[in-house]
Order: structure tokens, then C-alpha cells, then sequence
């Protein structure tokens, strides 16, 4: 998935379309010999696909020809070398994206005014995505990371670089020099316009951040105010121009700990929730609560995929390929959850046993 699929991207991705929009998803494998079959799969997609744009009255001939285009270029991108765990292909009128996701989804063509984007939106929130902030005197880098890997995010005016000479260059890789170059002022001012530039990231994208550099780097930016609650501070420095695996192992462990303590956290407030009575436990309760708006919070174990289908206002149990069987209700749940203001968590699995592996705290 892209590092950074932000708020804003999805955003955009969920905007109506020229009528048709065109999502086409489907798992994929990281190794074999499970992944020979994903080439297969998506060539019967896109069969699929084509076949359903030449039998749809609703579709101009030349809207046709240029979505079947977009759909060709979108394949030419997709790389199932490296592939995750789910593929979305999105092609309309002149335009077309792939996404790669950590994260399974079921196998559907879909036509419409928009996007099918709900796979996307419970991808992200499953990644648990961070922000780190490497410094050192002359650069400050941004990285967009996740429990898997970071990658570097050129946004918001990161990279921030400046040009040293070359005995501030020495005087930065001095151990116990006095005066620091970070308590000189043109360093403090770099410093001062990162800080703010992060700001204005972190008011826009809010995550966890991470702070990486040397002690005086940390305590030169300290200094300057909070950035985000709950930001966490990490003691290596060398790490502004990566590489990428070295501050991914840099905040590891500090993630790790921060997303324990998260699970622990939320077992106690959903015990509480249910104490008030304002707890919803198994995909019915937690459909009908997120539906209505309901759900203040809503937890959901990393691994857990059912199929469904609607029975007046509930969910029963259904076998995949069953008539209204819906394999993506989960995903749907995170979407409709998140666009109502409700908190999602992704949790270990058997976090929520004996509570049907996905829970919500309620509003009222």
C-alpha cells in the first residue's frame, strides 16, 4: 500500500466519477506456491470487467474504449512479483491507481459513480501507520512507517535540508563538544521551521510520532514545544538520511511496547463498556451500532474475515458464493465506523475471544 494514503487521498479516491468507476480487488500471495494462481485471477478480472463494460447500455462507446485503456495501463503497473496480501485496480474516465495492500480482500468487479474504496480504508487502519521524524543539524527527514517496514514521505516540505560548513560538520559528529552546534541559532531556527512544518503535518494526518537523533538533537527540539500527544523520543542519531530498514529497527521497539500497552488498555475499557451497558460484542451488534452511528469505538481482531448476509436488520451466517452474501462486511464496518467519527483499532488475534473477535464501545 502507499505509505501514505492519507485522509485526503482517500478523499479524493471517494469523489463521485463519470459513471463507470471501475474497482476491481482481489487477494493475492506473497510466495508460491500460492501466488502462480494471481496472475490467473487477474486476467479473469479483467475478462470479467470488459465483458460487463460491452453489456452495460449505460456505457458510451468511446468511454468504454478509454476505460479498457486505463484498465490496460493500471495491469502493466501491477507488480505480482512483489506482491502483498490484496490488490485494488481503479480505472475511470482518464485516470487509473493501484494499490498494493497488507492486507486480504475478497475477489469482486465492481461498476459504479465511485470508487469501491472500503478494502483501502480498513487496509490503513489495520497498519497502524506512524510518523518518525529523523534529525540532525543539517537534515530533518520524515518516514511514514508501519509494524512492517518505513519508507521515506517527500510531503510537507520534507526532506528539510541546509548547507554546513565544513567544521560545523565536525563540531556535530564531536562527542562533548561545547557549545553543541544545536545551541547555535541558525541550527535552533533550521530547527524552529521543522518543527512547525511538522505541525501543520500532524494537524492534517494525525499518527504516533516518533523522534529520532542524538541527545543534544532531541533536546534541541524538545525545546521548542510538543508536537503531538504522546510523542516518543528515540536515542540514535545518523539516522536523518536512512536508510529505511535502520529506522524502521530504530522504532521498533518503542512501537512494539506502545501497541502492548494499547491492548491492555482497550481489554479494560471495553470490560468498562460492558459494565455500563454501552458495549456491542460480534459483527451483528457491531454493524447495527456502527449503521446507526452509534459506535464511539470499535475493535477488531487483525485476522478476522467472515461471510455474511443481510436478513431484514440483522447479519447471519452465509457460505461464500451463497446469494447476498457479502465477504467484505468487516471492511464495511471499519469504513462506516471511521466516516461516522468512531476510533478503530486493529488488535492481535484472540484478543476478543468470547467476544465474537470484533467489539464496540458504544456512545449511548
Amino acid at each position: 500500500m502507499d505509505p501514505v494514503l492519507s485522509s485526503e487521498v482517500l478523499a479524493k479516491l471517494r469523489q463521485p466519477r463519470p459513471y463507470p468507476a471501475v474497482s476491481l480487488v482481489m487477494p493475492t500471495h506473497r510466495r508460491g506456491p500460492d501466488n502462480a494462481q494471481d496472475p490467473v485471477r487477474l486476467r479473469n478480472l479483467l475478462a470479467e470487467a470488459e465483458r460487463r463494460l460491452g453489456d452495460d447500455p449505460d456505457v458510451p462507446r468511446e468511454r468504454r474504449l478509454d476505460i479498457l485503456d486505463q484498465l490496460s495501463r493500471a495491469t502493466a503497473e501491477v507488480d505480482l512479483t512483489h506482491a502483498e496480501d490484496g490488490l485494488v485496480v481503479y480505472a475511470a474516465q482518464g485516470e487509473h491507481q493501484v494499490w498494493s495492500l497488507p492486507r486480504s480482500v475478497p475477489e469482486r468487479v465492481v461498476l459504479s459513480d465511485t470508487f469501491l474504496t472500503r478494502n483501502l480504508v480498513a487496509a490503513r487502519a489495520a497498519a497502524q501507520p506512524y510518523w518518525a521524524v529523523a534529525v540532525a543539524a543539517d537534515r530533518v527527514s520524515l518516514w511514514s512507517g508501519d509494524p512492517q517496514r518505513a519508507t521515506e514521505a517527500t510531503r510537507g516540505g520534507f526532506p528539510l535540508t541546509r548547507g554546513l560548513e565544513p567544521q560545523d560538520v565536525e563540531r556535530e559528529e564531536r562527542v562533548g563538544d561545547v557549545p553543541s552546534l544545536f545551541r547555535d541559532e541558525d541550527t535552533r531556527q533550521f530547527l524552529r521551521e521543522a518543527h512547525e512544518k511538522l505541525r501543520v503535518l500532524l494537524a492534517a494526518e494525525p499518527r504516533p510520532l516518533y523522534v529520532l537523533g542524538s541527545a543534544a538533537a532531541l533536546g534541541a527540539v524538545q525545546e521548542l514545544g510538543p508536537l503531538a500527544p504522546d510523542t516518543v523520543t528515540v536515542e540514535h542519531g545518523g539516522l536523518a538520511d536512512g536508510p529505511a530498514a535502520a529506522v524502521h529497527a530504530a522504532v521498533e521497539p518503542s512501537r512494539a511496547a506502545r501497541a502492548a500497552a494499547a491492548v491492555t488498555a482497550l481489554s479494560a475499557e471495553l470490560d468498562a463498556a460492558r459494565g455500563r451497558r454501552e458495549f456491542a460484542g460480534g459483527i451483528d451488534e457491531v454493524w447495527r451500532a456502527a449503521k446507526e452511528g452509534r459506535a464511539r469505538l470499535v475493535a477488531v481482531e487483525e485476522d478476522y474475515r467472515t461471510v455474511v448476509r443481510e436478513e431484514g436488520d440483522h447479519l447471519q451466517p452465509a457460505e461464500a458464493g451463497d446469494a447476498g452474501a457479502r465477504d467484505d462486511m468487516v471492511d464495511e464496518i471499519v469504513e462506516r465506523a471511521l466516516d461516522t467519527g468512531a476510533e478503530v483499532r486493529f488488535v492481535p488475534g484472540g484478543t476478543l475471544d468470547g467476544q465474537g473477535r470484533i467489539a464496540a464501545v458504544l456512545r449511548y
